[in-house]
């Protein structure tokens, strides 16, 4: 990982995106509805994680972007190049009534392959590490027993060591989410034969 004095400089002027999110009508940006929690995933390319969490009865939103790292709003093209420090991720905002952590988590650990550091299939690079940054200490505990569960699971199915990155956002490189440029927001809506790597991997996560 790039460390923060060797980073790139960024710039000040945050993203320019949509008032509304492409598939779901809700606001894409906050602030978000009384109760309702935000979490972020990062499992490689953020397009087909976009589209597996907008598609979770109960999430209310959900955007693509950059964070872990140290470059103030990143470009897509400075984020690839791994001189950031930040991860492709997915802001996501959800109404814990109706969508549970649990069934995102099974969302997360089900579709990507969390064993194989910075890397998910052909995508390599800093860019592409598996990490969860939390925003409740409720949250933190339900990610890291899950981390457990599923590493059981995966070490019985004779899989490697979850490499995933799980702390709270705000000790995630410079604890803010960057917004990606407005046309990777809902992609694989805009664009659905466009570029997906993620799916089941072989290893399910028994929820409760």
């Amino acid at each position: 990982m790039i460390r923060p004095e060797e980073a790139l400089p960024g710039r000040a002027e945050p993203m320019a995106v949509a008032e509304v999110h492409p598939v779901l009508g809700t606001p894409l940006v906050g602030p978000w509805p009384e109760g309702h929690e935000v979490i972020y995933f990062a499992m490689g390319c953020f397009w087909g994680a976009d589209r597996i969490m907008w598609q979770i009865p109960g999430v209310h939103s959900t955007a693509c972007g950059y964070m872990g790292g140290w470059t103030p709003n990143p470009t897509y093209e400075e984020t690839c190049t791994s001189q950031t420090g930040h991860t492709e991720i997915v802001m996501v905002v959800f109404d814990p009534n109706v969508a549970d952590i649990e069934t995102l988590l099974a969302a997360f650990w089900e579709n990507h392959d969390p064993t194989t550091a910075n890397r998910q299939g052909n995508d390599i690079g800093t860019q592409y590490r598996s990490a969860i940054y939390t925003t409740t200490p409720g949250q933190l505990a339900a990610v890291g027993a899950s981390r457990d569960q599923y590493q059981a699971s995966l070490s019985q199915s004779g899989f490697g060591t979850i490499t995933t990155q799980i702390c709270d956002a705000a000790a995630a490189g410079d604890g803010v989410f960057y917004y990606a440029e407005d046309y990777h927001q809902g992609y694989l809506h805009k664009y659905p034969a466009g570029y997906c790597n993620h799916g089941f991997c072989q290893v399910a996560y028994a929820t409760s």
